[in-house]
């Protein structure tokens, strides 16, 4: 019986778990049915708990980053021996550790080795700057002694390949799949101000500034004062969150609204006019395909990211991420109803290796 160990000790929330547990789930039942081992090395068993996997359980890795180093460089290749022969080791998060097995992939998220930070991330997230730099070292890691790459998106295998002189080949291109839920499109009504959004983590990545910085102008060029902008930041999350509140929160058309559940967030999509999403950096951008199924208007980064997550939407058009006076003036155009610059985006033809779901990357990543 051949042996599958997926190693994912750092996912522990959010939309690597998802991940973590869509794979595990979907292992449960293929290796019953085509004579697998499955060996999952996780931080917390109880977080991807499912039949038919054998869990290796461990904290110690996340209590701090030279800890993960050591356990992906060190710890893993005894771990790897004590398993015994293993076949295919499948690492979820990002990292190449040094392990004894025949065949290696390792599942790509992180995208911040293309992040152009800037000063004010080293002052308000400094984390994330240092990240952005050190992540292209974490990746270079070993890198070639895998089989295969996965990732998301196009543009970052294409990204990847150049980066590491990797065969785009060997990187297959596994989009994630959006539950379709159902949606309620409500118009907007002329009496009513124009609602706009923008739904994000309070990170310095996300960009909040140039929005309310757009915001501004609209008021102060523009005249305007018939439109709102709703941000899912408070102003009390961490000093980036304070930065943005203490510069624009006097201005009453900016809700901060912080954090909404799910739920919440739909039933708000279905009472906006317009998504605007800044962020500069994205392995996805999940908002852009929960917004794009109520065909409303869509004002996008200019970012490669955000135009393969908008492919098939209806009325999308892009903005520099660093010039608020391009995001004012697509945001007044809509305000006055001149929809003019907004686009149906196409749909593009993905070459291989690529996977539709768990069974063809496996079958791929087995072959």
């Amino acid at each position: 019986m051949k042996t599958i160990v997926i190693s994912a000790v750092n996912l522990v929330e959010a939309g690597t778990l998802a991940i973590l547990k869509d794979c595990l789930k979907f292992l449960s039942d293929y290796s019953v049915r085509n004579g697998y081992r499955v060996v999952a090395i996780v931080h917390k068993r109880e977080l991807t708990d499912f039949p038919n996997i054998e869990y290796i359980e461990t904290q110690w890795p996340k209590k701090r980053w030279t800890n993960r180093l050591w356990y992906e460089y060190v710890s893993m290749k005894k771990i790897s021996k004590e398993i015994g022969p293993v076949y295919l080791w499948f690492s979820l998060h990002d990292t190449s550790p040094s392990v004894i097995s025949e065949r290696r992939a390792v599942y790509c998220h992180n995208s911040f080795s293309f992040y152009k930070w800037k000063k004010h991330d080293l002052i308000f997230a400094p984390k994330i700057a240092l990240f952005a730099i050190f992540t292209k070292l974490i990746y270079k890691t070993n890198i070639h002694k895998n089989n295969y790459l996965v990732v998301q998106q196009e543009w970052f295998r294409k990204g990847l390949s150049k980066m590491f002189h990797i065969n785009p080949k060997k990187i297959i291109v596994s989009r994630p799949k959006i539950v379709d839920n159902e949606v309620e499109i409500i118009n907007h009504s002329s009496n009513k101000d124009f609602h706009f959004i923008f739904a994000g983590s309070p990170n310095s990545h996300k960009n909040f500034e140039v929005i309310c910085q757009a915001s501004k102008l609209l008021l102060i060029e523009y005249k305007v004062k018939n439109f709102k902008v709703s941000l899912t930041l408070k102003g009390t999350e961490n000093k980036y969150a304070n930065w943005i509140y203490s510069n624009w929160g006097d201005i009453k058309n900016i809700d901060f609204i912080g954090f909404i559940p799910k739920n919440t967030l739909l039933e708000l999509y279905s009472k906006t006019d317009c998504l605007i999403y800044s962020s500069k950096v994205e392995s996805w951008g999940l908002p852009i395909s929960e917004f794009s199924k109520y065909d409303k208007p869509m004002l996008l980064a200019d970012l490669p990211y955000a135009h393969e997550t908008a492919e098939g939407s209806k009325k999308t058009a892009y903005f520099n991420p660093d010039n608020p006076s391009e995001l004012a003036k697509y945001m007044f155009e809509l305000i006055q109803g001149d929809y003019s610059a907004l686009r149906e985006q196409p749909i593009k033809y993905l070459e291989e290796p690529k996977a539709e779901n768990w069974e063809e990357l496996f079958n791929i990543l087995l072959k």
